[in-house]
């Protein structure tokens, strides 16, 4: 539960397009009555804090402004956005190598301020900075938890009620797990709408494994053609923190896609990565292992094995400079 229960406060670190977003996000949803923004373009966090008070009067109270770290000694949960997006023709490693550095210079100051609540962790690649999040922080694993695999299990419900004819998508229940990138996969062995596996309402339509091998492939690339047509994606993983948001600081016990870590579930140990979770004021109060299949608990693994890897050589790097 989260510490006081009345007035709820959430810091918000980078405030580039995501985390703007989530801030506006945040704002029309009357989360949390305290919100403050920290980046290091002071200007940015101070006119985005004028402009979304203006909102306020329209929306719901909230005491919104620009902040420093110290802000955080009395927050319920610490959102991180900030990172350095991926440039054409780098790396994944290089990625992970630069906002490593970030993020290292970010936590220190989060702890030392006497944070004591939950991390959100956003900033890409969400499942290793989720876990260097922990391991810089000190924090017990279920108060740090990453957006994960929100945004794609997002994507896989809206693909799948425009071939299913199901035109709400929050009728799907289906989601995408394992690292949120490249190796990510749908699990589609328990995906239900209305209790019907989608496997067989997909039958019905004449729809082919293939079918939905290409549904599940254009989900796990929409990011790529959303950033060839407008440059980044931020609407969708910032509605997606703020439901994140939403069941912490509510304390929900809602069931949510995150990135969370592993402590034997799947066969895994050691590595944070995307799995449906019920989440709550404390962050994770439990993973929640999906019975997949013998196909998928392979996919699991060979996530895992490429997400460890990159963390690996990612934290190794770090400490060579």
């Amino acid at each position: 539960m989260s510490k006081t229960q009345n007035h709820q406060k959430v810091v918000l670190v980078g405030d580039g397009a995501v985390g703007s977003t989530y801030a506006y996000a945040m704002a029309l949803q009357g989360v949390a009555e305290e919100f403050v923004i920290v980046d290091i373009v002071k200007d940015r966090t101070q006119g985005d804090a004028l402009d979304l008070e203006d909102a306020t009067p329209l929306s719901f109270p909230k005491k919104i402004y620009s902040g420093e770290y110290s802000d955080c000694k009395d927050a319920d949960l610490v959102v991180i956005t900030a990172g350095a997006p991926q440039k054409p023709g780098e790396t994944r490693l290089d990625l992970v190598n630069k906002n490593l550095r970030i993020l290292s210079s970010i936590v220190k100051p989060v702890v030392d301020s006497g944070f004591d609540g939950v991390f959100l962790v956003a900033a890409n690649p969400v499942d290793i900075l989720t876990y260097a999040t922990w391991k810089f922080s000190g924090f017990p694993k279920n108060r740090v938890l990453g957006s994960g695999t929100s945004l794609d299990t997002s994507r896989l419900k809206v693909a799948l009620s425009k071939a299913l004819d199901v035109n709400d998508p929050r009728s799907i229940h289906a989601y995408i797990m394992g690292e949120h990138g490249d190796s990510e996969f749908a699990a589609f062995s328990t995906a239900t709408v209305g209790n019907v596996p989608v496997t067989v309402l997909a039958k019905e339509k004449g729809l082919t494994k293939e079918d939905l091998a290409k549904l599940e492939d254009d989900v796990r690339n929409k990011a790529y053609e959303i950033i060839n047509k407008k440059g980044a994606t931020f609407y969708g993983v910032a509605t997606a923190l703020a439901r994140l948001s939403k069941a912490i600081l509510r304390d929900e016990n809602a069931v949510l896609p995150v990135s969370a870590f592993m402590d034997g579930q799947y066969g895994l140990q050691d590595v944070y990565i995307g799995t449906p979770a019920i989440v709550n004021g404390n962050g994770i109060a439990k993973v929640l292992e999906v019975p997949l299949n013998t196909e998928e608990n392979q996919k699991m693994a060979a996530s895992a094995k490429t997400l460890k890897q990159v963390l690996t050589d990612g934290l190794n790097n770090l400490k060579k400079n």
